[in-house]
């Protein structure tokens, strides 16, 4: 009985003080849900006009649909698929996003590999200009690289917003990774040294799998960038751009057409939305990666 006493006033001890400590985080809380839910309120507009006909959307604001939730309708997303332009924009965004993501991580990791565990003359100084292309802005290439595409009758390719777009990820890439392979037990990797491994052994069966984390991490956070990219499309396209770049030309020739804008804005939205979403715990810790011995 003497037990049973002692216990009880003990798990009331600690039930007032989660208690308390919940109600001294409530605020913080309610301020997050409150910034959330400010978040949300664009993306929620912007679905609710994608499911609007367009005369409803012009003439009045998504909110009235809460008065009149018969006008809501589906039939908008299944136009945008009858829509060649936007159909062609997704297969070429969906193409570079897909290219400009495999072809940098497969340099960067090489190269980040080559830089953490390889010692050859001048790695310090490379290590130094991959960090310092870092802070080179997209918009000081573009001039040029149309320049050159159009020697190299590149200019409107798929391929030539995928070699942009790698070029410009390599550096970024390639810190991240080096980091993180960085990071690798020392003695994992003389081990594997001594039982004979070559580089490329090495590389293939110890650092790759070991470095999937911040692979993953990088193919997000490039997936993000790429898909959402409108600069680079609008410059260096014209028949073969984005989607981004395609909205925008829809927007300029159909002023009013929030028909086809509307839904296929949100569904350009979701995709990479989903995408950080499933995968943001990889995201986090990509990002971290080699912050932290």
């Amino acid at each position: 009985m003497a037990v049973a006493e002692v216990r009880q006033p003990a798990l009331r001890d600690e039930a007032h003080e989660t208690l308390a400590v919940r109600i001294a985080k409530l605020p913080v809380h309610l301020f997050l849900l409150l910034i959330g839910i400010m978040w949300l309120i664009p993306a929620a507009g912007l679905f609710v006009t994608s499911l609007l006909p367009a005369a409803t959307a012009n003439a009045r604001g998504w909110w009235h649909v809460f008065s009149k939730p018969s006008e809501v309708t589906f039939a908008n997303y299944r136009m945008i698929f009858h829509n060649s332009a936007i159909t062609h924009a997704l297969v070429v965004t969906a193409e570079v996003t897909i290219g400009a993501t495999i072809l940098p991580i497969l340099i960067a990791s090489l190269a980040a590999y080559a830089l953490a565990w390889i010692e050859f003359p001048g790695r310090d100084w490379a290590f130094v200009t991959v960090v310092g292309l870092m802070v080179v802005p997209i918009q000081m290439a573009l001039i040029p690289i149309f320049s050159l595409y159009n020697t190299l009758n590149l200019y409107d390719t798929v391929l030539g917003l995928i070699l942009f777009h790698t070029a410009f990820a390599l550096p970024f890439a390639i810190f991240l990774l080096r980091n993180f392979f960085a990071g690798i037990p020392r003695d994992l990797m003389e081990a594997a040294r001594i039982d004979g491994a070559s580089e490329w052994r090495l590389f293939f069966k110890v650092v790759l799998p070991l470095g999937l984390p911040a692979i993953a991490a990088l193919a997000i956070f490039q997936v993000l960038f790429v898909w959402n990219d409108f600069l680079v499309g609008f410059t260096l396209s014209q028949d073969n751009q984005p989607i981004a770049a395609a909205l925008a030309g829809q927007l300029r020739q159909f002023g009013s057409n929030l028909d086809v804008i509307a839904p296929a804005s949100f569904f350009s939205a979701v995709i990479p939305l989903t995408v950080f979403a499933l995968f943001q715990r990889y995201f986090v810790q990509g990002l971290l990666a080699g912050s932290v011995k």
